[in-house]
């Protein structure tokens, strides 16, 4: 299980501009001895000197690479581990609701909320969740920017209805509504992944 601090750490690298992934290698006794990042675009000379500075703080033996994401992907083929994936986002401004579209295994969930684009993104997102069958045993404690400003990332936290750790993800996207549904996404994958396997 990931400790908070390692959440923490990886909430930390996650807001950088242009990271999409966050991998650990550990060593025997557990420490982190290895952080990989992808990111998107092709110049990652600033976001690797950031990443170097922010792992230093938490973990000042462990190597940092930074790798550029590949488009070349088939999302036709089923990965083996693969995640659920968003497929769309809108708000609805005349009536009030936000709906999501999310794929699985090439099965489609939709969900609905009326909670706005930033906290109905989430909302929306766990309920197309369950709409795929998913059993997600999480409910929304909070869906916020990290900023006051436009653009800026969206943390979504999800506590267990059982005795576990709160759930946090992060993702910044064109608008509110996109980036909260990925940030929900991002604190449940793991989770859903351990589900379906």
């Amino acid at each position: 299980m990931i400790s908070p601090t390692e959440e923490d750490f990886e909430l930390e690298l996650r807001a950088l501009p242009g990271v999409v992934n966050v991998g650990f290698r550990y060593s025997e006794k557990g420490d982190v001895e290895a952080v990989s990042l992808v990111v998107r675009g092709t110049d990652t000379g600033p976001l690797r000197v950031v990443a170097k500075q922010i792992v230093s703080l938490y973990y000042p033996e462990a190597s940092v690479t930074v790798e550029e994401m590949k488009t070349d992907l088939t999302h036709d083929v089923r990965a083996e581990g693969s995640r659920v994936m968003l497929v769309r986002a809108e708000f609805n401004s005349h009536e009030g609701f936000c709906e999501v579209q999310l794929n699985y295994d090439g099965r489609v969930g939709v969900g609905r909320s009326e909670s706005g684009p930033l906290i109905g993104g989430a909302e929306a997102t766990l309920d197309a969740l369950k709409d795929l069958g998913l059993s997600v045993p999480f409910y929304l404690v909070s869906s916020i920017n990290v900023a006051t400003v436009r653009g800026w990332p969206v943390v979504v936290t999800l506590r267990p209805q059982t005795n576990e750790p709160d759930r946090h993800g992060i993702a910044q996207a064109e608008t509110e509504l996109l980036s909260s549904s990925k940030a929900t996404l991002n604190a449940l994958n793991r989770y859903i992944a351990r589900l379906v396997d």
